[in-house]
């Protein structure tokens, strides 16, 4: 036992161990990870090649999407009751499921922001994140800071979702 305690005292042992630790390195990014990143890359690849075609498709029905906040976003035009209210209608959430609290537009080193907390009651998580996607979609300079998911016990798809969002003038 004496002996194996020795040998980490002994800097030759380090004098092998670090060059052969080093040399095995670059095998194991080329046998292991190189081969899977390729496979993720040619996955990606198809897999935009099979949705090409229904982006075109989702473009030529609706080509207004493609400039959907161009002219519209402009500072005077972002209010966070009717920018919440329009998502959730369009996500089939009543507003007896929503509660919506805006802070004040606050200046600071000449960038204009304001917060705000979004709380949903009772939701599936499929309307949660269509909310978020379509709300952020609407308004670019809309970002959700923070996201808490709370599950309804009993219920098998019920959640309770509080939003925090930051709006940038």
């Amino acid at each position: 036992m004496k002996d194996i305690k020795e040998i980490y005292k002994n800097p030759m042992f380090y004098y092998i161990l670090v060059p052969a630790l080093a040399a095995l390195w670059p095998v194991i990014i080329w046998g292991i990870y190189l081969p899977g990143a390729r496979a993720n890359c040619n996955n990606d690849i198809e897999q935009y090649q099979k949705s090409l075609p229904l982006m075109e498709e989702l473009i030529a029905a609706d080509p207004e999407r493609l400039n959907a906040t161009k002219g519209k976003e402009t500072a005077a035009g972002f209010d966070y009751a009717t920018a919440v209210q329009n998502a959730a209608e369009f996500c089939s959430i009543s507003a007896n499921n929503y509660k919506l609290s805006s802070g004040v537009i606050i200046k600071s080193e000449g960038q204009k922001t304001q917060s705000a907390n979004v709380s949903l009651k009772g939701v599936k998580i499929a309307e949660a994140a269509r909310f978020l996607s379509s709300i952020q979609q609407h308004w670019s300079g809309l970002q959700c800071t923070k996201i808490n998911f709370r599950k309804n016990k009993g219920q098998p798809d019920a959640w309770d979702v509080d939003l925090t969002f930051k709006y940038y003038y």
